[in-house]
């Protein structure tokens, strides 16, 4: 990719004025989706443009007036969030993909069929949406869409959104190793340790990870764990 094509024209209209900056596409929506990301890592220039193809600069006095500041990190923020970002055809493409697929693995990883109890394969959910015909917002981070889109995959399937409670037992041996692990792969409810120097622990995930899930502790533990699901709700 040269040069020029490595950023892409946020703007905004704000009192029939409009306000141009550039900035990295894939790093925009980042910001705009989580804000995770250091706006200087997200800006091409610290420039505020009236019109960026023709290199018309806005005035600091404009923009005080529409954004009651001359910082080029406060505008950006409101350009970013409540703006429009261009994307090239090709761009446009290749993010909505990327943001399908984030669906997709949200879904298979949170989502049961409350039939069986057990996860749903990505390949099933991705024949659902596009069964449904379901369009992806580019705009609108993976979580929440994922939220509306089981509403109404439920309509042709079972299937809903779901937390597990496992309980763990993890023997003396890989207890202490496993303890970290414990505390990084879900939301720990309760943790014991035992007079033989097991560790017991009660630990809420997402339903759909429980495979996932049981095999990093077995992995840990030498498949010496034992592992009970007490709840899915």
């Amino acid at each position: 990719m040269t040069k020029k094509q490595e950023y892409v024209v946020a703007w905004i209209e704000i009192k029939g004025q409009r306000f141009e900056i550039l900035v990295r596409p894939e790093e925009a929506f980042r910001y705009r989706e989580r804000g995770d990301i250091d706006l200087d890592e997200v800006l091409w220039t610290d420039t505020v443009y009236k019109d960026v193809r023709r290199g018309l600069k806005a005035s600091p006095e404009s923009l005080r007036k529409a954004f009651g500041t001359d910082d080029i990190k406060v505008i950006a923020d409101k350009i970013l969030k409540e703006g429009e970002i261009q994307l090239t055809a090709e761009q446009r493409r290749r993010m909505l993909e990327a943001k399908k697929r984030a669906i997709i693995r949200y879904i298979a990883r949170n989502a049961i069929d409350p039939t069986t109890g057990r996860p749903i394969p990505e390949s099933v959910i991705e024949s659902a949406l596009e069964q449904l015909r379901i369009g992806i917002d580019l705009y609108k981070d993976p979580e929440s869409q994922a939220v509306e889109i089981v509403r109404k995959m439920a309509r042709i399937m079972p299937i809903r959104l779901a937390r597990a409670l496992l309980e763990v037992i993890i023997p003396p041996p890989y207890s202490a190793r496993a303890y970290g692990l414990v505390q990084r792969i879900g939301e720990v409810k309760k943790v014991e340790w035992l007079e033989d120097g097991s560790l017991k622990a009660e630990i809420e995930i997402p339903a759909g990870a429980q495979v996932e899930v049981i095999n990093k502790i077995q992995s840990i533990a030498s498949g010496n764990a034992t592992v009970n699901v007490k709840r899915v709700v």
